[in-house]
């Protein structure tokens, strides 16, 4: 287990970039088995979860080739769908939940799908039922071995079917498309995700000659195709990362510039900062963000207190929230964090209570942040990392805090942020990586 020392109090200046985008690269990673030509993917993040991915697909019989230090090359020409059978895979598919994803193209292609329930963050119930029905309504049958925690898909006969989804869900989504693509016939989903990491799933589709229409709202439609070819494709930065480097740039009164950030794609995510009173400047396609003392949380038009949510794409993405938590605890004013998505996501905040931070968590939901202003500094602490979000969310309240911290389980961060301590010790921060 690593863990990190980080020496708080510490101002960072510079430049950095965005990683590519985690949720972007696990679905685009799995519709190369969508063909057996060649796909040649660029800025994909050296993160433990994408590795993860590749070294799946790579056993799985996928040819995977490193291009550059963020390009790399697939064909899945031989792919060995016997290996689903086996106990390697079981391990494998087990201990990452992005695997879920290998579904829709394995059953688009080849007719038939197996995987054990995946892992991930421990964020609460993350239900499946959404990708299950989606398959359902396109005529596969599955099994749920319960016993040996197994999902088996029979979909020899797939065909295009209207469907509402009961959640906006990303992954969801993502997974009906990509079985969809080489179904027969027209499918029609409604309710679906829209998020700019979807648009790009059914751009690079559609550039290996999928039939996609409706991308960018929630009613897509589909009509399948007999098969795909090679194509290019290079991933959006990562808008969670840019929403974490604005967050710590407040939190430790830094002056940073976030490069690259693909503003048309961010949403609501500068307004939001704005609302916590952060002050930021676009120039151009980056993020400035000057040194700033103070700050404080506007309050409603009518006066009451700001209520800052998560919703489905054009909303704010429940992956942020952790990031605007923490950094409200040195704000002036009064927030309500609710997060609707995830029942355990707020529970990290004991570790930011015990920091000296003064949060009320109302239920396993909703967390009240009263700001201190900088008036007290949060205290360093030893804690651990519950999931990718919390963790990072730490990370920010360590490096702004008084005296040293220590985060246990970092390999939690590393699954999400590629190379964070040494990105951020070159903008002068002072993280040590114990072993």
């Amino acid at each position: 287990m690593s863990v990190f020392e980080i020496e708080g109090g510490v101002k960072l200046s510079g430049s950095i970039e965005a990683q590519g985008a985690k949720n972007e690269a696990l679905q685009i990673l799995c519709a190369v088995l969508l063909t057996s030509e060649e796909v040649v993917v660029h800025k994909i993040p050296a993160i433990v979860d994408v590795i993860k991915l590749i070294d799946l697909l790579r056993v799985m019989g996928v040819e995977v080739t490193q291009l550059g230090e963020e390009s790399y090359k697939f064909k899945a020409e031989n792919v060995n769908v016997n290996y689903l059978e086996t106990e390697g895979y079981t391990k494998k598919a087990s201990a990452l939940r992005g695997s879920i994803m290998i579904l829709g193209p394995l059953l688009a292609r080849f007719g038939k799908a197996k995987i054990p329930q995946p892992g991930g963050d421990k964020i609460g119930r993350r239900r499946l039922d959404t990708h299950f029905i989606g398959f359902q309504n396109l005529g596969a049958k599955f099994v749920f071995e319960k016993e040996l925690g197994y999902y088996s898909i029979d979909a020899s006969n797939l065909k295009g079917a209207y469907m509402l989804l009961d959640e906006a869900s990303v992954t969801g989504t993502a997974n009906i498309i990509m079985a969809a693509v080489l179904a027969k016939g027209k499918t029609t989903i409604y309710n679906a995700a829209c998020e700019p990491y979807i648009q790009q799933l059914c751009k690079m589709l559609i550039r290996m000659g999928a039939n996609i229409s409706g991308i960018g709202s929630n009613l897509l439609t589909i009509n399948g195709v007999t098969q795909l070819s090679g194509t290019e494709h290079t991933m959006l930065p990562d808008m969670i990362e840019i929403g974490s480097f604005i967050g710590m740039a407040v939190m430790t009164q830094s002056e940073l510039t976030i490069k690259n950030v693909s503003v048309e794609n961010l949403g609501l995510i500068p307004t939001m900062f704005r609302r916590m009173g952060v002050k930021l400047e676009i120039i151009g396609d980056d993020i400035f963000v000057p040194s700033q003392e103070h700050y404080e949380i506007e309050s409603f038009i009518d006066g009451s207190i700001m209520n800052i949510a998560d919703a489905p794409w054009p909303g704010l993405t429940p992956d942020l929230l952790s990031i605007i938590l923490v950094m409200a605890t040195q704000a002036k004013g009064t927030v309500l964090i609710h997060q609707k998505m995830f029942e355990s996501r707020l529970f990290f905040v004991d570790k930011l209570i015990e920091m000296g931070a003064k949060i009320i968590l109302c239920d396993p939901h909703r967390a009240t942040v009263i700001g201190l202003d900088r008036q007290v500094s949060l205290r360093g602490i030893t804690m651990t990392s519950p999931d990718i979000r919390a963790g990072v969310s730490l990370l920010i309240a360590a490096l702004s805090a008084k005296g040293k911290s220590r985060i246990l389980n970092v390999e939690q961060i590393d699954r999400g942020y590629q190379n964070i301590d040494k990105r951020l010790n070159a903008l002068g921060a002072k993280i040590v990586r114990l072993e």
